[in-house]
């Protein structure tokens, strides 16, 4: 009875979070005569075409703004991944005066909402022609370098490296290898798993993101998809069926990039790296 009512129970949470999608598809599917708001709703839609998924590439630029979410989430992931181990490296296995002081101020930026820091950053990257009104290679850095790095994103690679045996790397010195060898060639093998996590992270961050791409673009060619779909919506109306087949699209290359990594999400990853 016990494990019944706990299956029941995880049935219901997982029809609660899957529901939404469901109902996303049931709209993107509907033919044109269909109402999305009929009394009482109609789930399973009466004459299912894909027409909504073909009419939204053409009704807005889906190319390039599939083309552009995927430049920047990539350069945000690399830049990310890179700039916190190098910054972790440091604070998990060395130690230097005012290491600790280092840490926790780095920890102390987490706590600021990025609201406070919009106006300054934009101001900055109008400075520096990180907008795309000076090209869209400009816009792209305008939109990659403000979260290249993140106190998260540093403080997960620290937690990681820290849990380490020393004994690896005393190992590693006594083969010959430098710090930037030691930590290429022994230490990042060992902790994949928290960098395919990072990256996961980064990549849902900066591909759902809208209010900082809203800011800093304003060609509509130069959009990335949470902007550009905000385009199937005017003032007075929306075409709720053609914003629902843009959103399941958007959908699939962070679907796509979480399965292709999800087999790095183990546990054990240095288990019997070291004797005894």
């Amino acid at each position: 009875m016990k494990k019944t009512l706990q299956y029941i129970l995880l049935s219901l949470l997982v029809l609660l979070s899957v529901f939404p999608f469901l109902w996303l598809l049931s709209t993107a599917l509907k033919s044109p005569s269909e109402n999305v708001f009929a009394y009482p709703p109609q789930f399973i839609p009466a004459q299912p075409t894909l027409q909504n998924f073909i009419s939204v590439w053409q009704k807005v630029p889906m190319p390039w703004f599939f083309i552009n979410s995927i430049v920047v989430t990539l350069l945000t992931i690399v830049f990310n991944i890179a700039l916190s181990v190098m910054a972790a490296y440091p604070l998990a296995r060395m130690r230097f005066k005012g290491q600790n002081t280092i840490f926790f101020s780095i920890l102390a930026t987490m706590m600021i909402p990025f609201q406070v820091l919009m106006i300054p950053l934009y101001l900055i990257c109008l400075k520096l022609n990180l907008t795309d009104a000076a090209g869209i290679v400009n816009g792209w850095l305008g939109l990659v370098l403000p979260f290249a790095v993140s106190g998260f994103g540093i403080f997960f690679v620290r937690q990681a490296l820290v849990t380490l045996p020393k004994e690896l790397e005393e190992s590693a010195v006594l083969d010959g290898c430098n710090s930037l060898q030691i930590l290429w060639h022994v230490l990042l093998p060992l902790i994949r798993p928290t960098l395919a996590t990072l990256a996961v992270f980064a990549f849902m961050a900066t591909w759902g993101e809208f209010l900082w791409p809203s800011i800093i673009l304003s060609e509509p060619s130069h959009f990335t998809l949470p902007v550009g779909l905000v385009q199937l919506q005017s003032a007075f109306s929306a075409d709720w069926k053609l914003i629902a087949a843009g959103t399941l699209l958007s959908m699939v290359p962070m679907l796509v990039f979480f399965f292709a990594l999800q087999k790095y999400f183990v546990s054990g990853a240095t288990s019997g790296a070291v004797k005894g």
